[in-house]
């Protein structure tokens, strides 16, 4: 949200009937107010829930001034009190941008699809410029291409079903293209105003959970499918390695086939599933405006949210010396999603605990797949002489 044109400042007669008539004891009682862009913060004491005090006041500003102003309680972060901002509703304006959506998000979403392709044809990668000569070796991509591009669509589904449910707008996804991964998966703003943590905990859980799921569920049948008739890979156990789901699961459903050192033969549906499942995890990072930011945020709160965007901007700056896709990845946070979060109507009252349940089992599930799985695969018996 942005301000429009000149700031629209709230009349003082406005505010003389905001602290006599709208707030009160039985809502917000208000002991202090000062200027905050374009209109009034007031400071005071919260009595209540917050949920039932902002019913009561939004239905008592509608009365007095229609639909001209929009009110907001938040936490003030320097003394982490209730506060109530009220501002002109002709200030708060979706922001523009030079480009039509449709047509950015519509080239993003090409360059992704030529990036999926092109993971899935090792033969290309060793050699990117040498792609343009042999186009018709991305034809061999296109399974695996598919494969995460329905995990990565299922993730914007889940969001949008939500976002109508709860009346939330959602602006184009923008899909981000990787040359290690494939994509990164998308960025979709939020258009309009959350009401609530509980809401915002709502959508930004959608996404992650339906490409987890989807993503899990094709993960594991690439164990159950045989790698015959031509479509098995030949990989190095050592790749379980990079991922503690994926190693956990693969010590599981192997056994002792599993050994370090060993070459296996799998179908590559273990492989495209788990890229999808890296992406999505990926996206559970809580930072930003990162599906996992917003996450952290409605269970949290502000304050603690922006400290784990730093601790988590801190350690992908160190893991960047090791790793290209975290120096990417880095990079990418910091410019375009880092936040902050624009503000909730209501950000006082906290998540509902099945809620909280499922936000922290998405923020877990994103760090079993990014996490290194530590132990050996080897299961040399031990022998005891008695």
């Amino acid at each position: 949200m942005k301000q429009y044109g000149e700031l629209i400042k709230v009349p003082k007669a406005t505010i003389d009937i905001l602290r006599d008539q709208v707030f009160g004891f039985d809502t917000f009682f208000v002991t202090g107010q000062e200027p905050y862009e374009g209109g009034v913060l007031f400071k005071g004491n919260l009595r209540g829930k917050a949920t039932t005090s902002y019913e009561k006041l939004t239905k008592r500003m509608q009365d007095k001034f229609g639909d001209q102003y929009k009110l907001f309680l938040l936490i003030n972060p320097e003394d982490d009190k209730p506060v109530a901002v009220v501002v002109p509703k002709q200030t708060l304006l979706p922001e523009s941008t030079a480009v039509p959506e449709w047509f950015a998000a519509g080239a993003f979403g090409l360059v992704t699809l030529f990036t999926l392709l092109l993971r899935n044809v090792p033969a290309l990668q060793s050699n990117l410029l040498s792609t343009f000569d042999n186009l018709e070796m991305l034809k061999e991509g296109l399974p695996g291409a598919l494969v995460t591009t329905f995990v990565l669509v299922s993730h914007e589904v889940g969001h949008l079903l939500v976002a109508r449910d709860i009346g939330v707008k959602l602006g184009v996804p923008y899909f981000v293209p990787s040359w290690q991964i494939g994509s990164f998966g998308a960025i979709t703003r939020i258009v309009s105003i959350v009401s609530n943590r509980q809401d915002l905990l709502k959508l930004a859980v959608a996404g992650p959970m339906a490409g987890f799921l989807l993503g899990f569920t094709l993960f594991l049948l690439g164990f159950i499918l045989p790698p015959n008739d031509g479509i098995g890979i030949v990989i190095d156990s050592a790749i379980f390695h990079e991922s503690f789901l994926a190693g956990g699961v693969a010590k599981l459903l192997l056994g002792d086939a599993l050994k370090e050192g060993a070459r296996l033969s799998v179908n590559p549906l273990v492989l495209w599933a788990w890229a999808g499942l890296l992406i999505n995890a990926i996206n559970s990072i809580p930072a930003g405006e990162l599906d996992g930011g917003r996450i952290s945020f409605a269970l949290w709160g502000r304050k603690v949210s922006t400290r784990l965007t730093g601790v988590t901007l801190a350690l992908l700056g160190v893991s960047s010396f090791f790793s290209d896709v975290a120096f990417y990845w880095a990079v990418l946070l910091f410019f375009l999603q880092r936040g902050p979060i624009a503000p909730l109507s209501e950000e006082i009252s906290e998540p509902e605990n099945k809620y909280i349940g499922l936000g922290i089992t998405v923020l877990l599930l994103g760090l079993l797949v990014c996490l290194p799985y530590p132990f050996p695969f080897t299961t040399d018996r031990m022998s005891f002489d008695l």
